[in-house]
């Protein structure tokens, strides 16, 4: 009787434990669930916080820091600032990412910059504070003046290439129309068969045509964006020419033959002036030297026999 009493015990434990663990699996499942749900969670959290870190540098600091340069420069420029910056721009051939807004925030990061390395530099120098203040001064300046410096730099060597290209792409004008092509045809020959920023200029007013502008206005756009009196009086030519009727051919032949003219008085004006720039480094380099070494051993040897 006894063992039978054991036997049932057991059997009520063993199903109460059973039954137990039947009840408990549902809750263990929703328990790995959230476990698992917050494990994730807790791996998506630095993600979102990382993914500003996963942006660019120039994105991240660049972009923002030049955001507020924009904006103080804004402030300081005139309001015809736009006009000149983008005149420059045109004569510099529109240098590749370069905006008037990037121009205006770059005058201001460069005072920033130019502030601050010359002022650091002003510590080695050993100066005293009136001299500090004007290098500092001396250092915000240069940098807020250095993009307009670099793109006068740069406007004028591109405006040098266009000089020295000018007659030759005149002559290849020439001898296409003579040839029998088209003004547009040459000028498609010209932009073809040359480089440099002049060919890119005639592609720019074929494409202006193309688009619809006119001959004169593409060639009066042409004479806008550069600084040149040549270009200027021979684009002034051909487009007298198209309004009066007079044939291409003849007015290319006749600009053709002053520009050969022009190039052979600026070399000879070149030369000329060789000997006038000659004299500063004659003076203060070469004569210098040529007394040391001529007249150095004679005194050299005065100073011996008076000692």
């Amino acid at each position: 009787m006894t063992i039978y009493l054991v036997l049932g015990a057991m059997l009520v434990l063993v199903a109460i434990l059973l039954a137990s663990m039947a009840t408990a699996a549902p809750a263990r499942e929703a328990g790995l669930s959230r476990s698992l749900a917050a494990l994730e969670s807790m791996g998506d959290v630095p993600r979102e916080l990382t993914a500003e870190l996963d942006r660019p540098f120039a994105e991240r600091v660049v972009a923002p820091f030049q955001g507020r340069a924009l904006a103080i420069g804004r402030r300081f420029t005139g309001a015809d600032s736009t006009e000149r910056i983008y005149r420059k721009l045109e004569l510099a051939g529109n240098p590749s990412g370069w905006t008037v807004d990037r121009v205006v925030a770059l005058k201001v990061i460069g005072a920033v910059v130019g502030l601050a390395a010359f002022f650091l530099f002003s510590f080695m120098l050993s100066f005293g504070l009136v001299g500090r203040v004007v290098f500092v001064a001396l250092g915000a300046v240069a940098g807020y003046f250095g993009p307009s410096m670099y793109l006068y730099q740069k406007a004028h060597d591109r405006q040098n290439t266009i000089g020295r290209g000018l007659p030759d792409a005149i002559d290849l004008l020439t001898i296409s129309v003579e040839s029998g092509l088209a003004f547009d045809a040459a000028v498609q020959q010209v932009a073809r068969n040359t480089d440099g920023p002049l060919a890119e200029e005639f592609s720019r007013v074929l494409r202006e045509m193309q688009i619809g502008t006119g001959r004169a206005d593409a060639l009066r756009a042409l004479a806008t964006r550069t600084n040149l009196d040549d270009l200027r009086s021979f684009v002034s030519a051909l487009v007298q020419a198209d309004a009066f009727g007079i044939p291409i051919g003849q007015v290319l032949r006749v600009q053709s033959s002053e520009m050969r003219v022009k190039r052979r008085q600026k070399a000879e004006e070149k030369a000329q002036q060789v000997p006038v720039k000659m004299t500063v480094p004659l003076i203060f380099c070469i004569l210098p030297t040529l007394f040391i070494v001529v007249i150095g051993p004679a005194v050299i040897s005065i100073m011996d026999t008076f000692a």
